[in-house]
């Protein structure tokens, strides 16, 4: 495996140019660092390449449905946040790189099989591949891609290939765990920050626990980023929670209620209704039109704004910042740099989307 200093990245790039490369939101730091910019930028082209390269397939339909998903796009926040857990590990090396494209394509290939269960229509703004193709195919796109990450972790070693399985079990746990529902006795919300912890933090979690293992970090330091990783990921999708019945069209990227008109049980929801049955008359009347019909443009709009005007989602905002605060908290153990200061700006971003 071929080893690359963190000041250079790898040398030029012969296919995506940096140019063309786009920092996700709350990282706008990076861009206005000399040293750090470049190198990030450069990363990200590269790992695109990598994309590129592990869904192509001799196979016709094989490879115009794994293409499906990553051509319409995507943040590659994944893969940026392992590229900073190299850098924070020590520096950013082909295996961080080769590592930062497994992770997008394990989150590439969930997001065919959630598409399926959810029955959605659409995915970053183009038709699912169950939609287009049917359930079956989209979900053995979906394995296909699995199968791919697999084979580029594998050259990885063994301690890549425990983070890898470890990971997609916990992913598996927290769709299993949300399709059942909560346990005979157990907390509505714990159960959901459960489902949350596998289906989103562990994830991210991988991220900071690839990089800093491949850039030959210490334990310690391995063990600040994964808890990063895992909390800045539940804060993430706290976040979208109340986004969908309090944020705009255009920060969300759906439109508002979508959650709720699916009977996605998101925080806003889950605390409505403890509040409901602890005697909160405006809780009762919110439930009310949460469990009524829907189906009309009108009656979800006057669910949302039952849900988004009640305190329940106010203490859904402070739950989620909580997170946040406990993410950026975590990094308390390592050195001043831009790379940690980028992190910490991430978090703080991912909680004030609403705006």
């Amino acid at each position: 495996m071929t080893e690359t200093s963190s000041s250079s990245a790898g040398g030029p790039s012969t296919g995506l140019g940096t140019d063309q490369v786009k920092l996700p939101a709350g990282f706008d730091l990076i861009a206005t660092d000399d040293r750090l910019g470049p190198v990030v930028l450069q990363a990200l082209a590269r790992i695109e390449e990598r994309l590129d390269e592990a869904v192509r397939s001799a196979d016709h339909l094989a490879d115009v449905t794994s293409r499906h998903l990553l051509q319409a796009g995507g943040k590659r926040v994944r893969p940026l946040l392992t590229v900073l857990a190299g850098e924070i590990g020590g520096g950013v090396n082909d295996a961080v790189l080769e590592a930062a494209a497994v992770v997008e394509l394990t989150h590439l290939a969930t997001l065919y099989h959630d598409d399926v269960m959810d029955s959605a229509p659409l995915r970053r703004g183009v038709a699912t591949a169950q939609t287009v193709w049917g359930n079956s195919v989209a979900i053995l796109t979906g394995d296909l891609i699995f199968a791919r990450a697999s084979s580029m972790v594998s050259d990885l070693g063994q301690r890549a290939l425990k983070i890898q399985a470890d990971t997609f079990e916990r992913l598996v746990l927290g769709q299993l765990h949300e399709t059942v529902g909560p346990r005979d006795g157990q907390d509505p919300l714990e159960h959901y920050l459960d489902v949350l912890a596998g289906k989103t933090g562990s994830l991210i979690a991988a991220c900071g626990h690839f990089g800093t293992v491949l850039a030959g970090a210490p334990q310690d330091v391995v063990e600040v980023m994964v808890e990063y990783g895992e909390k800045v990921g539940i804060a993430f999708q706290l976040a979208d929670d109340v986004i969908d019945v309090a944020g705009e069209d255009e920060v969300s990227g759906k439109s508002p209620g979508t959650d709720l008109r699916e009977g996605v049980p998101t925080l806003p929801v889950l605390l409505l209704r403890r509040m409901a049955g602890e005697g909160d008359a405006e809780a009762r009347r919110a439930v009310e039109l949460l469990d009524g019909d829907l189906a009309s443009d009108a009656a979800l709009a006057e669910a949302v704004a039952a849900v988004s005007g009640h305190r329940a989602t106010d203490e859904a905002w402070r739950i989620a910042r909580r997170w946040a605060d406990e993410a950026i908290a975590s990094l308390a153990p390592l050195p001043d740099s831009v790379a940690k200061r980028a992190l910490v700006a991430f978090a703080h971003a991912v909680v004030h989307r609403e705006a």
